[in-house]
């Protein structure tokens, strides 16, 4: 492993939407020498994503959006299916979760419980997503949902049976990592069955 991690220069590189830096840093191997390295980080802010399920129904409430990068990189429509989910900007967690579960699906939840926290790809992005779960029920839904008008998200918002969703994963209708984490994680402790 490597050790005395040294950061020697950081560069920005972008800072349009997010702050893309190219650091350069000097480590410490096991045999005792020193190497430098230059690396680029996309540092887009921490997040946190959520699964809302329904006990008596063994349903899940998910989205549907189009999502860019996954347009340029072989996505034909570009639409994912996925957990809520959001930046914390100066929020903490569970009132990050909170209030993006609100815009994006229309529930209000109040009961909100924490699973873990990941990196999701730490080869290159500095973001930790905060992972929830909560219950919902008809009485919670407040609005239609859809995502922040002014953000322009166009976020549809899907009920589906929790067996349909498992299946999606299987069938790769389903591709986003923190969604098939948080269903599986519903199936492991059988939440939901």
């Amino acid at each position: 492993m490597i050790s005395n991690i040294k950061i020697q220069k950081t560069e920005i590189l972008s800072d349009n939407w997010y702050i893309l830096k190219k650091v350069t840093y000097e480590y410490s191997k096991p045999d005792g020498t020193t190497h430098i390295q230059v690396r680029e980080a996309y540092d887009r802010g921490n997040g946190a994503t959520i699964l809302l399920y329904n006990k008596a129904q063994q349903s899940v409430i998910l989205t549907k959006q189009f999502r860019l990068p996954t347009f340029i990189n072989g996505n034909t429509d570009g639409i994912l299916i996925e957990a809520c989910a959001g930046l914390l900007d100066k929020d903490n967690p569970e009132d990050c979760i909170r209030r993006e579960t609100e815009e994006e699906t229309g529930y209000k939840v109040t009961d909100v419980r924490k699973i873990h926290e990941a990196y999701m790809s730490p080869g290159s992005v500095t973001e930790i997503l905060y992972f929830f779960i909560a219950e919902y029920s008809k009485e919670m839904k407040v609005n239609e949902g859809g995502g922040a008008e002014h953000e322009e998200e166009n976020i549809d918002v899907l009920e589906l049976p929790f067996s349909d969703a498992m299946d999606m994963i299987e069938s790769g209708d389903i591709k986003d990592a923190k969604t098939i984490m948080l269903l599986q994680y519903l199936k492991m402790k059988n939440i939901l069955s």
